[in-house]
């Protein structure tokens, strides 16, 4: 998947942005790195808190590769990576195969620019078309624009758990919300995401 069309963002008062969504490579991934590290320190987006080295990325690309689930990225001539999204496996149980769950980080200041819709999107799509089914999307409580964006995109709200995580001294609730994706043509083997 690779989107040729270049996404022009900006208005009269905005740098106009000119970015497109591809395929993650492994150049990208020290920025993604530094994404995801800027949310591990600074937000609740995220409940890890420690930043995962580089060589964790470079696992989970592989990872991802080798099931062949996506791992997209926001992409810029002039900026770099703006954003990344990246389906990963539900469950390491066989019969979980086809669920998923989505992953979604916007560089700082790069929010309300339609990036993560088009992200999300050409996620979807590229994970439809590797016979995924189902995508369930965990957001912490408060996390209102990314609950928002995942409704707007189809996603149904399908729980609710209060106080599971604990960072910065604060008890966080989780929402999880699912989509179910469009049946594949081909139908793919028991084994296909075997990790």
């Amino acid at each position: 998947m690779n989107d040729e069309t270049p996404i022009r963002l900006g208005d009269e008062g905005h740098l106009e942005t000119v970015y497109g969504i591809r395929p993650a490579e492994p150049g990208d991934l020290p920025e993604i790195a530094e994404i995801y590290g800027h949310f591990v320190r600074r937000s609740v987006a995220t409940f890890d808190e420690t930043v995962r080295p580089l060589e964790e990325w470079r696992e989970k690309f592989d990872a991802l590769a080798a099931v062949d689930l996506p791992f997209l990225v926001a992409h810029s001539p002039r900026d770099g990576v703006l954003g990344y999204a990246l389906l990963q496996p539900w469950s390491a149980k066989s019969a979980y195969r086809f669920t998923t769950e989505n992953s979604i980080y916007l560089a700082p200041g790069t929010e309300g620019q339609g990036i993560g819709r088009a992200l999300l999107t050409a996620l979807l799509t590229a994970g439809s078309q590797s016979g995924v089914r189902q995508v369930i999307a965990v957001i912490v409580e408060g996390g209102d624009a990314s609950i928002a964006l995942h409704r707007k995109l189809g996603f149904t709200d399908v729980g609710h758990l209060a106080k599971v995580g604990r960072k910065f001294d604060r008890w966080l609730g989780i929402v999880q919300l699912q989509l179910e994706l469009p049946r594949s043509e081909q139908p793919l083997p028991p084994d296909h995401y075997r990790y």
